[in-house]
C-alpha cells in the first residue's frame, strides 16, 4: 500500500487472504515517495515466490502502475478513497492504464474483492484452493437467501 493510512482500508484483504490459507506479506511503498524500493519490490517478486500483486493508493495513485510496470505478475489495484474527490481521483489514476501494461482493478477500498480475486486467480492451479473459494459462494448464497426468508 502506498501509506500507513491505508492500513485500515486493506486490513480485509489480510483477512480474506489468511482465511483461504494464502501467505501474504503486507508492505508500504510508494510509488512516489520510494520509487526505487518500489521498483526492487516489483522487480524481484516473483523470484520470493510471489504469484500476485494487490498494490492499493490513494489520490494520484500510480502504484499498481508502478508494480505492473516493473513486473511480469498479475496486479490488483484497489483505490482508495480520498476526501478531495472522494476516490474517484484514485479509481481512475488506477483503471486507466496504458495499453501493456495491465492492472485489475476493483471498487474504490475494494480490498476484499482484491484478495478474492487473487485468491480465484491462484485457484486456476490449486484445486484445494478453488474448492475453498466454491464454497465461500455456497455460504455466501445461503447467507442471502437466509435474508431472503427473514
Amino acid at each position: 500500500m502506498g501509506s500507513e493510512s491505508d492500513l485500515p482500508v486493506m486490513q480485509p484483504a489480510a483477512e480474506t487472504l489468511r482465511r483461504f490459507g494464502i501467505a501474504h506479506e503486507v508492505r508500504i511503498l510508494s510509488a512516489h515517495r520510494t520509487p526505487a524500493a518500489a521498483a526492487r519490490f516489483a522487480k524481484g517478486a516473483r523470484a520470493r515466490g510471489v504469484r500476485v500483486i494487490i498494490a492499493a493508493a490513494g489520490g494520484a495513485a500510480h502504484l499498481a502502475g508502478a508494480m505492473a510496470a516493473h513486473s511480469t505478475l498479475p496486479v490488483i489495484g484497489v483505490p482508495i478513497m480520498t476526501r478531495a474527490l472522494r476516490g474517484i481521483d484514485s479509481y481512475l489514476s488506477t483503471l486507466q492504464m496504458p495499453s501493456g501494461v495491465p492492472v485489475a482493478t476493483v471498487a474504490i477500498n475494494g480490498a476484499k474483492n482484491a484478495a478474492i480475486l487473487a485468491a480465484q486467480i491462484l485457484a486456476v492451479h490449486d484445486e484445494r484452493l478453488a474448492r475453498l473459494l466454491a464454497a465461500e459462494k455456497r455460504r455466501m448464497a445461503r447467507e442471502v437467501m437466509r435474508g431472503s426468508r427473514k
